[in-house]
């Protein structure tokens, strides 16, 4: 007889229970879905659909392939990932959640990284963009521009010790990754390997062997798909935390989180910013700056933590681009709670 699994039981009976509070609270879910949209089509899909097809596009054509082989000598002591790694992390870090993962995806599919070495990437290349941190939090937010150089080194440095962090995660082995060199490669001098970069990216761009009308055809279709996967994860979430909170269920989790915050010394009453941050990173990080009569040292370091954790959504944004992958989930839920911890940490340690 086969085994049901707990898991799909559990995922099941939760979805019965939404769809109930959904039928007794449908204006409320109604507003919820509104409200996500507009953040998805006015905010969402204008900053992220250009860097998708972008970035598809620069894979094609070997400009990938070339940064991977000009920083491999840097990237693979550090965190222990190919030098393609650290185009992945100028790409995350610029472009914000979830690029890195798609960038990432996309290695996978062309046999450059194994599942260790992708697993390592997704966990310390999921980041905010820095229009998002500087534009919508700091100034939109917080109304403090000065604010925006504190949270991006808390972020993005906190983000680099969790890559050093996850070099240790999995052995090393020989994998999926056909162009995967665990030894040390021999020392080249710097004409040497710009030399090996233009190499690589000319013979990525002969196994390719898209034209450049098709690969944009292509590269459009992948994005415009990605970007309406996300818009629904978006409106998805928007709408579970306004039926919860109609339900009268976040109540609860405040009063639980309230105790958390106060044995660590912050404020009670950010209590909502966490909770909202859990599930939506703009949520929480604008119910954070709106705080009144809060020192703005917590305020910052909840923001950070809100950055940093990124929020359920994100986190399904992350599982639907990695579905197709091996990659496991755990990892990056680990690199998330030690990237909120840290930024929150680096915050109050800076401020």
């Amino acid at each position: 007889m086969r085994k049901t699994n707990p898991g799909l039981q559990l995922a099941a009976l939760a979805a019965v229970l939404l769809a109930c509070m959904m039928l007794i609270f449908p204006e409320p879910s109604f507003r919820a879905s509104i409200k996500g949209i507009a953040i998805w089509w006015d905010v969402l899909f204008p900053a992220l659909f250009p860097f998708f097809v972008i970035s598809e596009m620069m894979l094609g054509i070997g400009i990938v392939h070339f940064f991977g082989t000009l920083l491999d000598p840097m990237m693979r002591p550090l965190f222990r990932v190919p030098g393609i790694g650290g185009f992945v992390m100028a790409m995350g870090f610029a472009s914000g959640y979830p690029i890195g993962a798609r960038l990432t995806s996309q290695l996978w599919d062309q046999r450059i990284v194994t599942r260790e070495e992708g697993e390592r990437l997704v966990a310390f290349t999921t980041s905010s963009d820095p229009i998002f941190l500087i534009g919508a939090v700091s100034v939109g937010f917080f109304h403090s521009p000065s604010l925006a150089g504190l949270l991006a080194a808390a972020h993005y440095g906190s983000a680099v010790l969790v890559g050093l962090m996850m070099r240790f995660h999995g052995k090393p082995r020989a994998g999926h990754g056909v162009q995967i060199r665990e030894a040390k490669a021999p020392k080249v001098s710097r004409i040497g390997i710009w030399k090996q970069s233009f190499r690589a990216m000319h013979t990525a761009r002969l196994q390719d062997g898209r034209t450049l009308g098709v690969m944009l055809t292509q590269a459009l279709s992948s994005g415009l798909q990605l970007s309406f996967v996300i818009g629904g994860l978006v409106v998805f979430f928007s709408v579970v935390m306004e039926v919860l909170a109609s339900a009268g269920v976040m109540s609860f989790i405040y009063t639980g989180v309230q105790t958390v915050l106060q044995g660590a010394g912050i404020p009670s009453v950010l209590a909502e910013a966490v909770v909202n941050g859990f599930f939506e990173v703009t949520l929480g990080a604008k119910e954070a700056g709106s705080a009144i009569g809060i020192p703005p040292m917590y305020k910052a370091a909840i923001a950070a933590w809100v950055l940093s954790w990124a929020g359920l959504s994100v986190h399904a944004q992350i599982v639907s681009v990695l579905h197709r992958t091996p990659f496991r989930y755990t990892p990056f839920l680990f690199a998330r709670f030690v990237h909120g911890l840290l930024a929150a940490a680096l915050v109050l340690l800076l401020w």
